[in-house]
């Protein structure tokens, strides 16, 4: 037991390490919040699409690797989690710019940041990791979209003259709504990332049924290129962890305790326990899921991990209590210290992570 906590604490330890890293030098004025926005650019536009990238490239070697059943279950239990959040954001508060915050906060993690570098450190498969943010990530965008208007629509009635059309109104933002989501997902350098990964992955299968071999390897032909986006995933995760301790704002969380302890709740504790502890009951109880350890680093990075800092500013843009999505990415990144720990060293005792 001992060997496991150590693990356990090497594993988690030098994440938090960092962030705290991070936020002390923000505290220091050793740099300043132009540094850590343009920051976040470039981690969320260059580095991280390239950590994706280098993962699927290096780890899968054809669509035959592709874990359905991981990605499978992956999305489900976001739809199962989207859906208990929204009844318990109905019945937390009737506020209605907060409810859609605090359902964002319970289906919607950090994968991209913490997730991915959680990934890497407890020894997950990288590919496995990719594939599952190629499906994840436009599945959170559609849901917080969705989250973020459902409770707004009376105060949209309520800004109308009696003499708008109405019905043609809500046919135009629904249709700018659909077309929004899709130019997002489209766009989002995470999906670009994972699927130019996807796209050479196909073209070694079609090299092995056309010569029989792969020919053309990025890491031979074009070495120069292969090393520069393998230094660019390398600086990913510890720079958007430091990056992520500077955004720490540990403003007056007075008037909305109640929506913080819930939503907090929500995102570190029932999310995990019902995608990682769900995926351990499947894999003993049926042979449609066997989650062996490479996989579990993915469902602790996708359920485990706190809401995504992109969630407060979502928030803001579609006129919901930014305020409120704030302390949800500040409370729950503090808190999954505890709770990331704990899930490792369970799993390690159990014998679903390798140690």
């Amino acid at each position: 037991m001992f060997e496991i906590l150590v693990t356990a604490v090497n594993a988690v330890f030098p994440l938090i390490l960092l962030i705290l890293l991070g936020y002390a030098l923000k505290r220091l004025n050793f740099f300043n919040n132009g540094f850590v926005k343009a920051g976040n650019k470039f981690i969320f536009r260059i580095c991280l699409p390239c950590m994706l990238f280098i993962n699927i490239y290096d780890n899968m070697d054809g669509f035959a690797d592709i874990r359905w059943d991981v990605v499978i279950y992956s999305v489900t239990v976001i739809c199962l989690i989207f859906a208990l959040g929204l009844l318990v954001s109905v019945l937390t508060t009737k506020n209605k710019k907060r409810r859609g915050v605090i359902l964002q906060c319970t289906f919607r993690s950090n994968f991209a940041i913490i997730g991915l570098a959680l990934v890497e450190r407890l020894g997950g498969d990288g590919a496995v990791a990719g594939v599952v943010s190629a499906f994840s990530i436009p599945v959170f965008n559609i849901f917080a979209v969705i989250a973020l208007t459902v409770f707004n629509e009376n105060e949209t009635v309520c800004a109308l003259g009696e003499d708008e059309d109405l019905p043609a109104l809500r046919r135009e933002k629904r249709v700018n709504g659909i077309k929004k989501i899709l130019l997002g997902i489209v766009k989002n350098p995470l999906i670009i990332g994972v699927a130019a990964g996807l796209v050479c992955v196909a073209v070694r299968e079609i090299e092995r049924a056309c010569v029989g071999e792969v020919v053309f390897r990025l890491d031979k032909q074009l070495k120069f290129l292969y090393i520069g986006l393998s230094d660019l995933k390398a600086i990913a995760s510890p720079l958007a962890l430091v990056v992520l301790g500077g955004q720490f704002e540990f403003s007056a969380a007075k008037g909305m305790t109640k929506e913080i302890i819930v939503g907090t709740i929500g995102r570190i504790i029932a999310a995990p326990l019902i995608g990682i502890g769900g995926a351990a009951l499947l894999s003993g109880c049926t042979d449609l899921f066997t989650f062996g350890p490479e996989i579990y680093p993915s469902l602790i990075a996708l359920f485990g991990t706190p809401v995504a800092v992109s969630s407060a500013i979502m928030a803001g843009e579609m006129h919901s209590d930014e305020q409120l999505a704030t302390q949800f990415v500040v409370w729950t990144s503090v808190c999954s210290v505890v709770t990331i720990f704990f899930t490792v060293f369970i799993l390690m005792a159990c014998g679903l992570l390798a140690f």
